[in-house]
């Protein structure tokens, strides 16, 4: 496969999964109507950060793909990773889980650091990309559990 068709596939997959999730729960956002805690940022920078961070964890696969580096241990720490950030959402905006998303997010905050310890080890430049990732989740973690004891 062409460096370009495999950059291309690894974007899109998280790219997509994104926006498929981000289309189920679209009904059902109430971020705006609950009581924000400090430093809440507006509605607007989730879908714009989420697709940074999307197409960085896809340019961090495609360049762990690209050298021959993705072996079964990159693949289930990805996958497993990704299908828990899609699930956060919907636990969240969807079913209004904000205790069970809070520790939801806790996981998905495990699995980043795993990720990125493993990419890390195979190709730094890798394992860096991911560290944005980290950074808004810590920050999306902090936001979980504000709304939840605010919102209570």
């Amino acid at each position: 496969m062409s460096k370009f068709k495999t950059y291309a596939k690894a974007i899109l997959i998280p790219v997509i999964v994104g926006g498929i999730v981000g289309f189920l729960i679209s009904g059902s956002m109430d971020y705006e109507t609950l009581k924000q805690p400090p430093l809440a940022p507006p509605s607007i920078a989730f879908p714009i950060v989420w697709t940074i961070l999307y197409i960085l964890m896809g340019i961090s696969y495609g360049i762990l793909d690209s050298k021959g580096l993705v072996d079964s241990k990159v693949n289930t720490i990805y996958y497993a990773q990704l299908f828990v950030n899609a699930l956060w959402p919907i636990a969240f905006f969807v079913f209004k889980l904000r205790f069970f998303a809070f520790l939801w997010i806790l996981l998905l905050l495990a699995l980043i650091i795993a990720m990125i310890k493993t990419f890390y080890e195979k190709d730094k430049t890798s394992g860096l990309l991911q560290i944005p990732y980290l950074i808004w989740t810590a920050f999306a973690t902090y936001l979980n559990l504000a709304i939840y004891l605010l919102n209570r």
